[in-house]
């Protein structure tokens, strides 16, 4: 839904000039393909007329100003929402008027008056509490105006309510008990003053609201022109979805100014049905429900890259530093092994080291968790089992990882223990194909299951998110272990990890038992590991030991899948949202021939490989995406992904 806060420029009781820099926004905003723009507070007739608001003359004035304004919209598609006084049995009330084509839609009356430091509004108004249910006729139409939150629905059925100002700073919100009515956009036109950190305070308050309604929130404040007698009024523009900031106007601006945003309407749609707690909330709140108008002209397509930034890598939480979140998913990770470990009074770990990111991850969260708990690095096993298509990169990164870490250290090639596998089954070594490659798969997990047994240890898995939600894991392979320790860890997140284990490392000075400085082996080792291309290293590699299976080329970019992943799965977005918001995250990176060939293949697979998921081992939870199959996800393993695949084809 593409929204707008707009502030005009203001002069104070000048109905005519007020209206007239009101309709010239709001043709601005249609012309943007706007579908609601809120104005501020009061604004025909301004908010700092004090007992102005007396005098009959203004308020008629008011009233045939927003007559005028219907009149602008005729042949406008945008609903606009302007504040304007009005009277009913000779009270006067600060309202909103919702207007479209012309017409009046509905008023709503602010609820809440402030009555203290620079406001007295109660000297002028009287609340929507004072009124019972009523009808009146404003501006020739007929509208009700009552105590009952309103829903007005746009023709696309989004539901959007209004609160004014104090309302919003209430312990009873009625923007809040508008959104249990149903509405998923709550637009706010506000007189809100300016003062030192009241601005800071104002944009946590919004985000609240908009994260504990699960709703888009619109926040529009009054700007210049408005009387400075003994207050400043800063023009506050503000654009929230679910907590998060989607626009911010510029305060302070001399000149009217339209801030523009689009709300993601299934993301808070997603958000209610997940979240049952808001379904219970609900329960006994009614609403009347007001429609809109269809659009009189063809729907205009908005690009996404000018309204919203679609952050091309969703799994790295907004509002955090790189540090942070990896500081956050070690200490989970740390926190779920240790719990392991201490439970079944296990003081051994097993992990396969091939000298990739994702074993290097595992080694590095079992080092750090024998550190905290006291116990010996030299416990740790860390197993490298070179094979067919073992290169010499990885190869000399996982030994001298581990050497580096002073752990116990073992080689054991699988080569001889494959060709006799091969040779049992009477399966060709010189045909490379899915037979070659998952042999060798189950033998290292043959390995590391039995030396664990041997050793009284515990098998560290170190397949990640993004493997699994592409299956691309062997079954009963690499697929397995005793505790999974990144099992919720996506790809694009492990780089970012493991380099910020590299700072750790250089930090502490980490040293060999000789007292040598292994701080610099173990940065270097890192870095090298991260720049390493992705692989499984099952088919040989080039006759100049270069990697030649590259799970990118077959598969797709992991950015990619991690962005298909996190939409499909946290909000439950369709093929053609999700193609949408890569297109804009993407722009210049990807063509959407690219996006749409590996979106096919993301959900392919997805579907395709559920079974591996059905059987997950234990593993921690990092982030608000996981798929486990105990409690976040469950999906059938034979169901159909023709509903999804029938949709990219007419992409």
């Amino acid at each position: 839904m593409t929204v707008a806060a707009a502030v005009p420029s203001v002069k104070v009781a000048d109905v005519d000039y007020n209206v007239a820099e009101i309709e010239r926004l709001m043709k601005d905003a249609d012309k943007a393909g706007v579908e609601v723009v809120v104005f501020p507070e009061l604004s025909v007739t301004g908010y700092s007329c004090q007992d102005l608001f007396f005098q009959q003359s203004l308020l008629e004035g008011a009233e045939r100003g927003l007559t005028e304004l219907m009149k602008a919209t005729a042949d406008l598609d945008v609903i606009a929402i302007v504040g304007v006084p009005f009277t009913i049995d000779a009270a006067i009330f600060n309202g909103a008027a919702v207007i479209q084509h012309g017409a009046l839609l509905g008023m709503v009356v602010k609820t809440y008056l402030p009555n203290y430091g620079e406001f007295y509004e109660k000297r002028w108004f009287s609340s929507a509490a004072d009124l019972n249910d009523t009808a009146l006729t404003y501006a020739g139409h007929y509208v009700t105006v009552g105590t009952q939150p309103q829903c007005f629905l746009t023709a696309d059925g989004v539901a959007f309510g209004i609160e004014i100002c104090e309302d919003l700073w209430s312990p009873v919100s009625p923007g809040r008990i508008s959104a249990l009515a149903g509405n998923e956009v709550v637009f706010n036109l506000s007189a809100d003053n300016e003062l030192i950190g009241k601005y800071g305070y104002l944009r946590s308050l919004v985000a609240q609201q908009s994260v504990m309604s699960l709703c888009g929130y619109v926040y529009c404040g009054c700007g210049f022109g408005e009387s400075s007698q003994d207050v400043v009024f800063g023009g506050k523009a503000l654009v929230y979805e679910c907590g998060e900031q989607v626009a911010e106007g510029s305060r302070f601006s001399f000149a009217p100014q339209l801030t523009v945003a689009c709300i993601d309407i299934d993301r808070i749609r997603g958000e209610r049905r997940r979240n049952t707690t808001f379904t219970q909330a609900k329960r006994g709140i009614a609403s009347l429900r007001i429609a809109c108008d269809e659009p009189l002209h063809p729907v205009r397509d908005t690009d996404l890259s000018e309204t919203r930034i679609i952050h091309p890598h969703p799994f790295m939480p907004a509002g955090m530093t790189v540090e942070e979140v990896c500081n956050e998913v070690i200490n989970i990770q740390a926190a779920g092994l240790a719990k392991r470990l201490v439970h079944t009074n296990c003081r051994k770990v097993v992990v396969g080291v091939s000298g990739g990111l994702d074993s290097t991850l595992a080694l590095l969260v079992c080092v750090y968790t024998f550190d905290r708990l006291g116990y010996d690095r030299r416990d740790i096993l860390g197993i490298t089992m070179p094979g067919f298509g073992t290169s010499d990169r990885t190869y000399d990164n996982a030994v001298t990882l581990m050497q580096a870490m002073g752990i116990t250290m073992r080689e054991i090639s699988i080569a001889a223990a494959v060709t006799q596998h091969f040779s049992d089954i009477g399966h060709d070594i010189d045909d490379h194909d899915v037979t070659y490659e998952n042999a060798q798969a189950r033998e290292r997990t043959q390995i590391l299951m039995d030396v664990a047994n041997r050793e009284g240890g515990m098998v560290i898995g170190t397949g990640d998110l993004s493997e699994l939600a592409l299956g691309w894991a062997t079954y009963n392979g690499d697929h397995m272990s005793m505790y999974g320790i990144n099992a919720s860890v996506p790809k694009t997140m492990i780089p970012h990890i493991v380099n910020h284990f590299a700072d750790l490392f250089e930090t502490k000075g980490e040293k060999a038992g000789n007292g040598k400085a292994l701080s610099g082996t173990i940065r270097h080792t890192l870095r090298d590991i991260i720049d390493t291309p992705i692989s499984p290293e099952l088919v040989p590699a080039d006759p100049q030991g270069n990697i030649t299976q590259k799970t990118e080329d077959l598969v797709g970019p992991y950015e990619l899948h991690d962005f298909f992943l996190y939409y499909m799965l946290r909000y439950g977005y369709r093929p053609q949202k999700i193609f949408i918001l890569a297109r804009a995250a993407f722009r210049g990176r990807y063509t959407d021939e690219v996006i749409k060939k590996w979106l096919t293949t993301f959900v392919r697979r997805f579907f395709a490989q559920q079974f591996k998921r059905s059987c997950l081992p234990d593993g921690p939870k990092v982030g608000s995406v996981s798929l486990s199959p105990r409690g976040d996800w469950r999906m059938p393993t034979d169901a159909s992904a023709t509903l999804w695949l029938d949709e990219l084809k007419s992409l």
